[in-house]
């Protein structure tokens, strides 16, 4: 963490840019913006038509001279003109006006455990284009412990594993640091384009965008494991002819495109659990691993993860919000740090 709690404490609203969702909390009002990082431009005019819900809606859907943008990729700012208008209408006038009231106004702001000083850099010059004075940064692995209730700042081995869109990232922490962390490139993104390309090369059928949501919800309960549906169907456009067609999908086959993906996240826990000191990992054995993010919801990726490794696997209450309510915990000073006062000689 880069920021130290106390000037948390002095911020009046934090932001979590995320490469799928962006999420606003303002401090005494809440979560106020939970909505898709995504703007629908007109090319023509450049003018903005639509952000958050309504332009995700819009995605492969417009004509050639709309188009619909995600300003955020992997978890920093690719596009900070864009990223600020977004934030702008997703937060309203009214949010707005109360917040340029605020003295000096301070805002937070998540980041990924490895962003470089440029994808931080972006990440201020965003939120200092909304008004604020000051921004404190908070890495994304701290933030997401502290909202799903973890003891970060207990001299115990707590480990993480976010799962977002772009990337997974997977940290042991201890007395409110990171002891060891590790970011792998792969999310709920790289899970949705394994299913497409099987889709597409074993039944030549072409999903919609939209669809593949659909299809990892038709694989839930158990969906990532044996004992789940054998088969369900799904609607899409045929390769050859390009008319509308439907295929019965074995889930079975599914499971074994979305292998590799998942493969490499065991690797990435695998090589934290390495690095980590023996006392901590022994903590670990009893406590295991907590989820949080939105692709922690991908049906039976927990089984996967308990039977892979061997220890417990949680799942957060809220996963996908909960590095924004840590970044509002803070804010509102509900977290007390350990003091550690040095001793006198």
């Amino acid at each position: 963490m880069t920021a130290s709690l106390e000037q948390l404490r002095r911020c009046h609203f934090a932001v979590d840019l995320g490469a799928a969702r962006t999420r606003v909390y303002v401090k005494g009002a809440g979560l106020v913006v939970d909505q898709p990082s995504a703007a629908a431009v007109n090319t023509r005019t450049g003018a903005l038509i639509a952000v958050g819900e309504f332009a995700e809606k819009m995605t492969g859907r417009t004509p050639h001279y709309i188009r619909v943008v995600r300003p955020v990729s992997g978890g920093t700012v690719v596009d900070i003109e864009m990223a600020q208008r977004m934030l702008r209408h997703l937060l309203g006038d009214k949010v707005r006006r109360a917040l340029r009231r605020k003295p000096r106004l301070r805002a937070a702001a998540c980041t990924p455990h490895d962003a470089d000083p440029l994808a931080q850099r972006a990440a201020i010059e965003t939120l200092v284009g909304l008004g604020a004075r000051r921004v404190e940064l908070v890495d994304t692995l701290i933030a997401a412990a502290v909202g799903c209730g973890l003891p970060v700042e207990r001299p115990e081995a707590t480990m993480i594993m976010v799962c977002g869109a772009a990337a997974t990232q997977v940290a042991v922490l201890s007395l409110g640091s990171i002891v060891t962390a590790e970011r792998i490139g792969v999310g709920g993104e790289a899970v949705d384009h394994a299913i497409v390309q099987h889709l597409r090369h074993q039944h030549e059928l072409v999903l919609p965008s939209q669809s593949v949501r659909p299809l990892q919800l038709a694989l839930s309960g158990n969906g990532l494991t044996p004992h789940g549906p054998a088969s369900t169907e799904i609607h899409g456009r045929d390769v050859a002819t390009g008319l509308a067609r439907s295929v019965q999908v074995d889930t079975a086959a599914v499971r074994n495109a979305i292998q590799t993906p998942l493969t490499a996240v065991l690797d990435g826990i695998g090589k934290v659990l390495r690095d980590c000191p023996p006392d901590l990992v022994a903590d670990l054995a009893d406590r295991g691993i907590m989820m949080v993010g939105g692709s922690a919801l991908l049906p039976g990726f927990d089984q996967m993860l308990r039977q892979a490794t061997g220890m417990p696997v949680h799942i957060a209450e809220r996963p996908d919000v909960c590095a924004v309510q840590g970044l509002g915990t803070m804010l509102e000073g509900r977290i007390e740090p350990l003091t550690l006062d040095p001793l006198a000689t």
